[in-house]
């Protein structure tokens, strides 16, 4: 039995860890891509997970479909490609350790998933269906994406989404925008930066948690404030929970992404609908899960940076 089944990019992200005199860049390689760290997190805290997606029939490819397995993340829903490479981030970092992206996407293997290589069984047997909006950028993964989310939908699986916005992978800003908040419109639990509520509605993050959770029918809102911590709003509560503080952060990739798998990964362990969850058990998963992204922030990479349980209760 699959808890949570994932669509979308599985990639690798080239992080700078150095440069010449010339500013050019000596990349380090991870396994990344943001449904995959949101899997590696569950799959870390002990929920069943599995991948729908696409890479090439490449190295990266093997080494991505590898480190899946290792993660235990089920990929028999995952295919690889012979006519398209396995899609590559670069990622370079300021003093902070916050990124900047650049991609080699075109196309990219998780671009060309089609609705009919998908499969289907994987999403019959999860309790959760979880996507982001990287796999919306470009057909036919549009297509795959939208028509999957009404196959989870029509058969009552929790939709959880994190609406993510990288700039470079759009051609049109409006079109972003316009996938963006459709993404919002399927989704029961979402996750959120405070730049992409920004982005969407000029908001704050606080304003912008209440905003959605009354103009879209979901039942649990997210809204991460990186180095600050994180909203946290349904219908019967809401809060703030601050950041871990005294750790020495060297890479943000993934941390978003790690968060929302943490603390999905507590959410399934209550005996409630999210929308029912309480004002002491919402705080306690933030908690855990800006824990979670906390730590994850002191390794590079996403998939690979994944704290254990124990070091989180220990920092709790």
């Amino acid at each position: 039995m699959i808890d949570v089944v994932a669509l979308g990019e599985l990639l690798i992200d080239f992080t700078c860890v150095s440069a010449d005199a010339d500013g050019y860049p000596a990349m380090q390689a991870h396994p990344g891509g943001a449904p995959a760290n949101f899997l590696a997190a569950l799959s870390k805290f002990g929920v069943s997970t599995a991948f729908l997606g696409k890479v090439g029939a490449d190295t990266f490819g093997d080494l991505l479909l590898s480190t899946l397995k290792q993660a235990g993340i089920e990929t028999r829903g995952t295919l690889q490609a012979k006519d398209v490479f396995t899609t590559l981030a670069f990622v370079t970092l300021d003093e902070k350790g916050d990124r900047a992206f650049s991609f080699a996407r075109k196309p990219g293997a998780d671009t060309c998933l089609t609705f009919e290589e998908l499969d289907l069984s994987l999403i019959d047997e999860a309790k959760v269906f979880h996507f982001g909006t990287l796999s919306l950028t470009d057909e036919p993964a549009r297509d795959a994406t939208v028509r999957a989310v009404a196959c989870a939908k029509e058969k009552g699986k929790l939709i959880t989404c994190d609406p993510n916005l990288r700039e470079p992978l759009w051609d049109d800003l409006q079109q972003a925008k316009q996938q963006m908040l459709w993404s919002l419109e399927q989704a029961d639990v979402i996750k959120i930066s405070e730049e992409e509520v920004q982005f969407l509605f000029c908001l704050d993050a606080e304003a912008g948690a209440a905003h959605i959770l009354e103009e879209f029918d979901v039942q649990l809102v997210f809204v991460t404030c990186g180095e600050k911590g994180c909203y946290y709003l349904n219908k019967r509560s809401g809060g703030f929970v601050p950041a871990l503080r005294g750790i020495e952060t060297v890479d943000t990739t993934g941390a978003g992404d790690i968060f929302f798998g943490s603390a999905l990964s507590q959410i399934l362990r209550q005996p409630c609908a999210p929308e029912d969850l309480s004002d002491a058990q919402l705080r306690e998963i933030t908690c855990f899960a800006c824990a979670s992204a906390g730590l994850s922030t002191t390794r590079a990479g996403g998939i690979s940076s994944v704290p254990d349980y124990e070091r989180v209760m220990g920092v709790l």
